[in-house]
Order: C-alpha cells, then sequence, then structure tokens
C-alpha cells in the first residue's frame, strides 16, 4: 500500500447492546456531528455482551437509525454490522430505503452473518449453523441489492433457496441511487472476500491487528480480481477501540471505566496520548491504506473523550 494515502476518515462506533436508551443515542450522535466526525455508527445486537447488564435494554439498530435521520443533518448513519438473521431481506430493504430517505440519503448499510448466538435463543430468532447463515446472506444480499437497483416500474423476483420473491414492486426506493453502500466485514478466509468483491462497497475488518488486515485486503483483492473488479473500488476500512487521554493517567481512568487493559488496549487498540494515537493512526495508514477508521467507543456518556480525539488528534492526520 502506498504511505501517499490520504489520512483515514474518523468514524464513531458504538455499542448500544451495553446499555443506552435512544436519548443517550441521540446524545453522542448529535456531539459526533458537532465535533466534525465523519458518521455515527452502531452495532446490530439485542443482548448485551461480558458483564454489562444491559440497562436498561437493547434498542432496535433501524428504529434508532430513523429516529437520528431526522435529528441529525450531516453526518453518516450505519450500522457495523445488521445480523441477516434478524429479518426478512424484503422488510429489511424497506426499512433501510425508508431510513435513507428520511436522512436525505445519508445511510451505509452493514450487514453480515450474524454471530452472537445467546441474543438468538434469548429472543426466539433463529440460528442455522455457519455455512447456512452465509448462503442467508448472499441471498439477502443479493435481493436487498437487486429490490434497489430495480428501475421504476419494473418488478423484481428471486428464486433462492431460502427466500422467494414475486413479482415485487421493488419500492420504496432508497434516495441514494441505486442504493446505499454496502459494507461487508470480518476475518473469514474465503466466503467473506467473495461476497465483498460481488456486493461491498467498503469492506471492514474490525478488531484485528494489523497483519490480519493487511492478509484479508489482500484476500479481498484477489476475489474482486478473479471477477474482473477493480480492487480500488472497495474502500477499505478497520474498526478499534479508542481509548485516548491527554496524559497516562487519564488514558487509565478511561480503560477502567470501561473494564479494560491499558495494555491490551495499546497493543491491540487506539490507546495513549494524542501524540501516540496518531502516531498508531500513520502505522496502520502506511501498512494497510485505509480510508476509514471506526473508533469504537465504549463509553458514551464521556463526551469529552469526543472533544480530545477532534481537536488533538484528527486535526493532526
Amino acid at each position: 500500500m502506498s504511505t501517499e494515502s490520504a489520512a483515514p476518515a474518523l468514524r464513531i462506533f458504538t455499542e448500544p447492546q451495553q446499555g443506552a436508551t435512544y436519548d443517550d443515542l441521540l446524545t453522542i450522535a448529535r456531539h459526533t456531528e458537532d465535533t466534525g466526525f465523519d458518521a455515527f455508527f452502531r452495532s446490530d445486537h439485542y443482548l448485551s455482551m461480558g458483564s454489562s447488564d444491559g440497562l436498561p435494554g437493547p434498542t432496535d439498530a433501524w428504529t434508532t437509525l430513523a429516529g437520528l435521520a431526522r435529528e441529525t443533518s450531516r453526518v453518516r448513519l450505519g450500522t457495523l454490522m445488521t445480523a441477516a438473521t434478524f429479518r426478512h431481506p424484503g422488510p429489511l430493504a424497506i426499512s433501510v430505503a425508508q431510513v435513507d430517505q428520511m436522512s436525505g440519503g445519508r445511510v451505509e448499510f452493514g450487514i453480515g452473518t450474524g454471530w452472537f448466538d445467546d441474543e438468538h435463543t434469548a429472543y426466539g430468532i433463529p440460528f442455522p449453523p455457519l455455512g447456512e447463515r452465509f448462503d442467508r446472506l448472499a441471498e439477502q444480499l443479493e435481493i436487498i441489492t437487486g429490490l434497489w437497483a430495480t428501475p421504476g416500474g419494473e418488478r423484481f423476483s428471486f428464486a433462492g433457496k431460502h427466500y422467494r420473491l414475486t413479482d415485487s414492486p421493488a419500492l420504496p426506493k432508497p434516495t441514494q441511487r441505486p442504493g446505499p453502500p454496502v459494507l461487508i466485514g470480518g476475518g473469514g478466509p474465503k466466503r467473506t472476500p467473495a461476497l465483498a468483491a460481488r456486493f461491498a462497497d467498503e469492506f471492514n475488518l474490525p478488531f484485528a491487528p494489523v497483519e490480519d488486515a493487511v492478509a484479508q485486503f489482500a484476500r479481498v483483492d484477489a476475489a474482486c480480481a478473479e471477477i474482473g473488479r477493480d480492487p480500488a473500488s472497495v474502500t477499505k476500512s478497520v474498526a478499534l477501540v479508542a481509548c485516548v487521554g491527554r496524559d497516562d493517567a487519564e488514558v487509565a481512568r478511561r480503560a477502567g471505566v470501561i473494564g479494560r487493559d491499558v495494555d491490551e488496549l495499546r497493543a491491540n487498540g487506539l490507546a495513549g496520548t494524542p501524540a501516540q494515537v496518531v502516531d498508531r493512526i500513520g502505522q496502520w495508514r502506511e501498512r494497510t491504506g485505509i480510508a476509514r477508521l471506526y473508533l469504537q467507543v465504549l463509553d458514551i456518556a464521556d463526551l469529552d473523550h469526543l472533544d480530545l480525539v477532534a481537536e488533538a488528534v484528527a486535526t493532526q492526520l
């Protein structure tokens, strides 16, 4: 990768299943917008993880984004990643298209197989084996992008192993044409890169070492070349936990609030003083050429954290 690539756009990524109301999310989304970040993303989960009690309970990703679509004006809005197990593809295409309209064309659509079996059993959602989940994801991608791209006045039909659509009017249409950007991600060595080559506008690798990112991006590039697609047409991005402090004491305090070890965060995320984090981002950019960087913010009440990153990190990239 070239070391002369532009600085990656910084995006804020939240995990509301760990405990957040819609109003909590609105506050940080508006702050994300006011402080100049590129986008506000959220996970799509129905159950908390680790030691968190998740109170007051989960919020639905697309219900949340519909509200934020009307209560923000500039930031891009999206999911890392919507679980294909949660929703049928036809209604999901309708929901995402509607939120895109509501936002004036600011939605980005991340979708994956779903992986967290406990949230499926907790809420009565079928959780097929991984191979079937990939099959369903592939059909969902074909259906959703097909519905969005169908010309006005024409019909869309699909006959797959898991889903069948007959003479759909393929409405509503999203504001963005042919549809919102599609994000696909993950570390799977074969099917994930192949799906990305077919469908993705952006490929995201979350919480992985830089060496793994280099290897996975190369697999995506190879999968693109295999089907005659320009690998450069797929935007590359990563997601890393953020823990930035003005000094070591503030870094340690922020790590403690989210229950993480400072040394682990320095090794695997973006932890340290602004200068240290700027240097770390530079290393990622040089090794991978990433165009976007999703900062996983686990303490969403700490708006000063966003201020610090905006003022002392983003301005130095």
